[in-house]
Formats: structure tokens, sequence, C-alpha cells
């Protein structure tokens, strides 16, 4: 039978896909991260399902759940946070998967770092302010960086940041990008996006990391610097300009 890994979205239970929801329902074992998965998506696993929290569980004890319910021929919904593309411990599962020749899936889900833009109400991209959006962190205990993987080296390109599991060390993150995008430059902490108790800071990168330290958010945050944060006066588009000649609206045509 089946392992299918789903993205559980960034907190919010209505902000998981449908795709995701159905198999759930479908599943009689779910393996979740019973520290950042909301308990809601628990009532939609099917009467008498093996509910497994894996936040006391190493990979060994998982990858163990996985082969017996593969075994008892049984469909696994392994929830995963946010999604499972961004810093999930995903590879690590499916190469092992690979190994035993169990098959698995993969359903996306609402990343974080949207789930924060939309709670600051931002587009992260601003047309001639700034097209790009680096997602990355710091170096912690489960994971280091790679060398040329930098701040600096990212900063460089006046790109929007969005930095995952790195609030303990937004004082030296401020530090860090100053010298690239001024000390006025908008930055912006998202405390658990979507959840009940989500807390916004809005500040610059010379106010931020205090901001973050007097409202003692210790995890569960999202950083984001940049200057579309703040951008107003930019210039619109062309997209939707009614002289602009396209597939859908040929010649541009008036009402747009």
């Amino acid at each position: 039978m089946t392992i299918h890994f789903i993205g559980a979205g960034p907190g919010a239970a209505d902000l998981i896909t449908v795709r995701g929801r159905d198999l759930i329902a479908r599943c009689p074992v779910c393996l979740y991260a019973g520290s950042i998965v909301a308990p809601e998506i628990l009532s939609w696993c099917p009467p008498g399902a093996r509910r497994i929290d894996t936040a006391p569980l190493d990979l060994d004890a998982i990858l163990a759940e996985m082969r017996a319910a593969h075994a008892r021929g049984e469909e696994v919904a392994r929830l995963h946070s946010g999604d499972l593309s961004l810093y999930s411990a995903l590879a690590e599962q499916t190469r092992r998967l690979d190994a035993l020749g169990i098959p698995y899936t993969l359903t996306p889900g609402v990343p974080a770092f949207a789930a924060a833009a939309a709670a600051l109400g931002r587009e992260l991209t601003v047309p001639e302010v700034a097209q790009s959006v680096v997602l990355t962190r710091t170096s912690g205990r489960a994971s280091a960086m790679p060398e040329a993987e930098r701040l600096a080296a990212f900063a460089a390109t006046g790109a929007t940041l969005a930095l995952h599991l790195s609030i303990h060390v937004i004082d030296r993150i401020a530090a860090e990008l100053i010298p690239h995008y001024g000390p006025d430059c908008p930055a912006a902490v998202v405390y658990r996006a979507s959840w009940p108790d989500e807390r916004v800071l809005r500040g610059t990168l010379a106010r931020i990391a205090g901001q973050a330290a007097q409202a003692r958010l210790e995890r569960t945050a999202l950083i984001l610097v940049g200057p579309a944060l703040g951008a107003e006066d930019f210039r619109e588009s062309a997209l939707y300009a009614a002289g602009y000649d396209r597939r859908f609206r040929p010649g541009g045509a008036v009402g747009g």
C-alpha cells in the first residue's frame, strides 16, 4: 500500500488542500507532527484510525510505523506542516522508502511564507522593486547551511528574503543585512501564521530585532525582509494595462 505525504499547510486547518483532506479521510493510519499540525485536521481521520504523533519519534521509529502499516496493507497519511518542498525532512524519508520498495505520493500544501505574506497583506514581488523571493534559513543544530549560501550573497540581489527557522538569531540577521538593504529597509516577523494566536510585527531592519525580543518570540516565526514589503510608489505591471496586447486580450481591448 501507499504512504501519502501531505503538506498540512501553515497552521489553520482549512488551509489544507482538498486532496490532502480527502487522503486523510481514507487512510487508516495517520502520522503527524503534533507540535505543528493543527489538531482539527485529525478530525478528518476515519473512525478507528491509528493516529501517531511523530514529534517524539526518531526517523527509524517513523519508518518502522510505515513499514508495519505497509505490511498490513494499510495506506498511511503522513502529515507535515507547510509544504513538503521546504524544510520538511521529506528527502530522508522517501530515500528510505525507495530502498524498501514502498510506494508513496506527494501532495503539496500552503507554505508558511505565503501565509505570512497574506497576514502582512503584501505581494512579495513588486514591479521594478523586487521580482525574486529567496527562501532560506540560518544554520541550526539539525542542519548546517552550505558554505556558499550566505545571507550577504542573497542580500546583494535586493530580492525579498523569507527566513525560516531563524527567529532565535534575528539580531545577527539584521546586522548582516543592514549593510546591503540599509537600516530603514522594511522588515517583518510573522509568528504562527494563520493560527489563532498569530502575531505580526512590522518595522525596519534597524528595529525588528528589538521588537521581536520585546515580544518574546522564540520559535515558529518567519522573518521577511526587502523593499517590496513597503513599496508604494511603484510602476504598475503592464499585464492589465488597457493597451497591452496579449493572447487572451488581443489588441489590448478596452476595459481590461
